[in-house]
């Protein structure tokens, strides 16, 4: 299976609060709302968006990585308000070796109400059915502890913490990763 061959035109999803779709210009409001949040990119290694043309920017690089067909986020919409809330995607998939890593962010707003474990289980099961992953990870820093729950939630194993792994706004940090593993009991809930 190649990358081109899912990815080439991203798929739609839905949850039950949500749908799952390319980020578009249209968005950037929306998407400029969250990612200009500090709380929002505390944990993560881009820096808060600071004007629209630092989200414009963004979303065009999405767009550039659509239109090739490369591995890229759904964009997150509520269907309640219609408007885009966040991104969950993979941000690499290693066809041959069937793995692939997950990545998220989500608006503030919408913190602790279970929004990015019901997005991320869909994208795991996503992954799982139509990319024939078998392994599956995602990773958070050490302080991070929502993001480590959403990984829990969704029936990911805590496995380890790479030291000084990463280089994150000038600071070596440390990473936990999880890891779900097709077959396990999480993935079949899913």
């Amino acid at each position: 299976m190649q990358i081109k061959d899912v990815f080439g035109k991203l798929p739609l999803l839905e949850t039950e609060r949500t749908k799952l779709r390319p980020v578009t210009l249209q968005d950037v409001e929306d998407m400029y709302r969250y990612c200009s949040d500090e709380a929002v990119s505390e944990y993560t290694t881009w820096y808060p968006h600071g004007t629209l043309d630092d989200t414009l920017g963004f979303i065009r690089h999405l767009e550039r990585k659509y239109d090739s067909g490369e591995v890229a986020p759904w964009g997150i919409v509520d269907k309640e308000e219609n408007r885009l809330i966040g991104t969950c995607g993979f941000v690499h998939w290693d066809p041959v070796h069937r793995r692939a890593e997950l990545g998220y962010a989500l608006s503030r707003r919408y913190w602790g109400k279970g929004y990015m474990t019901e997005v991320a289980a869909a994208i795991i099961q996503f992954g799982f059915t139509e990319m024939d992953l078998i392994r599956l990870e995602a990773r958070c820093l050490v302080p991070n502890i929502g993001s480590a729950r959403v990984m829990e939630k969704t029936g990911m194993t805590y496995e380890g913490t790479l030291r000084k792994v990463v280089l994150n706004k000038g600071v070596h940090c440390d990473l936990k990763v999880y890891s779900i593993v097709k077959g396990e009991d999480g993935s079949k809930r899913l």
